[in-house]
Parts: structure tokens; C-alpha cells; sequence
């Protein structure tokens, strides 16, 4: 089957004077046009392509990987609108348009939107959407605590930044639990912190429970090692302050300190921490 949106591995059937002719498995065929065709090809080797319809509405393939797929949601630039609606840059010839009644509010051009990139059943195109809620849903949830998933930022509220999990759930990171700089469009990696009785999900930019004893404590070692083995630190110290020199909760450094005092590479001294020699 040859996907619309998404990237299909196809065999190269022919060689035209247009470009190569690809196939899948169930006997059907796409054009992959000459400018995208590579230097080295054989006829019966396979080729990873992305499908999607060209300006007279025929399915064609390109080697070039769009900003967006089918079923993604991602920050674009809408780069021209007219009377059809707006049209986004998404790394491909053919702009990727968002109809005037799939835009939340009316874009501008020049503006960036984050937006969901779905197949239209009517007119079988590949469009885009800023009506986020429309294809997110928290009602039947495919993951758990703990899991880690990939995140997509998608606005600021009162509490903090709203996120699409997995490219299916809405979920929160709340202000006091971000550590680093996020921006609007961010793809970033993420743990499912808690699941709420309504299914409303917290979700944590930082690794949970056992697994952020490791990269806390190897964070704190190589800062350590960076600042000639003494840090004016330490589990009493300020939040704040462990926040602004560390990037991490006071609570997550204290589980590092505690891992390195342990493994005996550091040592707790009146005015912060110091690495044992030799450690």
C-alpha cells in the first residue's frame, strides 16, 4: 500500500524519460520525477520516498522529508494566504494548506502556528489544522506513568506549558518543574509524571523514580570536575539557587548527591561538596 503522508519504502519498477516508476506490494504505482530521482539506482531495489499529491492532484513521490507527516503535530510558518486559506512551509514545493475552517483564529503571514497535518477524506489531499483539540483525545490512554514519550509544546497557560504527547494526548509540565528553556514547537523528550483520575496527565521533562538518580549524579560529577572538584553547594542550599546553577529540582539533586556520597566520590564540607581524590 502506498501512504499518502507518510514516508513508503517502494521498488523501482522503470526507468521513463518523466523519472522512475515506483511499486509496492499490492501492484500499485507512483511517479517519483526526474529532480528527485539519485545518481546510483537499480531497477528492483527498494527506495524510501514520501507520497503525497502534486498541483494536478496525482500522487507523486520525493526523496526530500517534509517538517511534517500525516498524523504529526509540528511548528510551521505560513508563508502566503489567499482566498483557499493559508499555506505552510513544510520543506516541499507544493505548500502545505490550512483551510480557513481549520484555523483556530485567521493567520497571518510570516506567523508560526503549531499544527496537526491530516489527510482530508473529501478531496483525499494532505491538509493541516490549528484546531488541535480535534485530534487529541485523553478518553482511551495507550500509555502509563513512567513512560517515556515524546512531546510537542503547544501553548503557555496560568499553570504551565500545555504539551501533545505521542502525537495523541494533551498533557501539562507545570512551571515549577521546568528547568531549561522550552519555546512554543519544541519536540522534546518527556515521562509521564501522573495520570488523573479524569485522565488528565502531568508530565515531567526529567527523567522519574530510579532512572534520575543516574544522570542527576552524573551531572553534579561532571560540573564538579568542570569547577576544579568544589561546588558551593549543597542538599541544605537555596532551591533557587540548586535551580540555576544545576538546571534540576532541589529534591532531584539531593537523589544525585546522595548516589555520588555512596559510590564515595564526594565529600559533604562546610560550604559545599568536594570530589574525593582519585574518584
Amino acid at each position: 500500500m502506498i501512504e499518502l503522508g507518510r514516508l513508503n519504502e517502494l521498488e523501482i519498477l522503470r526507468d521513463t524519460s518523466v523519472g522512475l516508476f515506483l511499486g509496492d506490494n499490492e501492484g500499485n504505482d507512483v511517479l517519483l520525477p526526474n529532480k528527485y530521482v539519485p545518481e546510483d539506482y537499480e531497477i528492483g531495489q527498494n527506495i524510501t520516498v514520501f507520497c503525497y499529491l502534486d498541483y494536478d492532484e496525482r500522487p507523486v513521490a520525493t526523496t526530500l522529508e517534509p517538517d511534517i507527516m500525516k498524523g504529526e503535530f509540528r511548528l510551521l510558518q505560513v508563508v502566503e494566504v489567499n482566498e483557499y486559506g493559508a499555506f505552510l512551509e513544510w520543506g516541499l514545493e507544493k505548500h502545505l494548506l490550512v483551510p480557513f475552517r481549520e484555523q483556530r483564529i485567521k493567520m497571518k503571514e510570516g506567523q508560526w502556528y503549531v499544527v496537526h497535518c491530516y489527510l482530508d477524506e473529501k478531496s483525499g489531499r494532505l491538509v493541516a489544522s490549528n484546531k488541535l483539540d480535534r485530534f487529541l483525545s485523553n478518553d482511551h490512554l495507550d500509555i502509563k506513568e513512567w513512560d517515556e514519550v515524546t512531546l510537542v509544546v503547544t501553548r503557555q497557560t496560568d499553570l504551565g506549558w500545555e504539551v501533545v504527547i505521542n502525537d495523541k494526548h494533551k498533557g501539562l509540565v507545570y512551571f515549577n518543574e521546568v528547568f531549561k528553556a522550552i519555546n512554543i514547537g519544541d519536540v522534546i523528550p518527556g515521562c509521564i509524571k501522573k495520570i488523573r483520575n479524569d485522565n488528565k496527565i502531568d508530565v515531567s521533562l526529567q527523567p522519574l523514580g530510579a532512572r534520575v538518580l543516574e544522570p542527576a549524579a552524573n551531572k553534579i560529577y561532571k560540573v564538579l570536575v568542570a569547577h576544579d572538584g568544589f561546588l558551593n553547594l549543597n542538599d541544605k542550599s537555596d532551591p533557587e539557587t540548586i535551580r540555576d546553577m544545576m538546571q534540576m529540582s532541589k529534591k532531584t539533586f539531593k537523589k544525585g548527591l546522595g548516589t555520588l556520597y555512596k559510590e564515595r566520590k564526594i565529600t559533604f564540607e562546610k560550604d559545599g561538596i568536594a570530589l574525593v581524590e582519585g574518584s
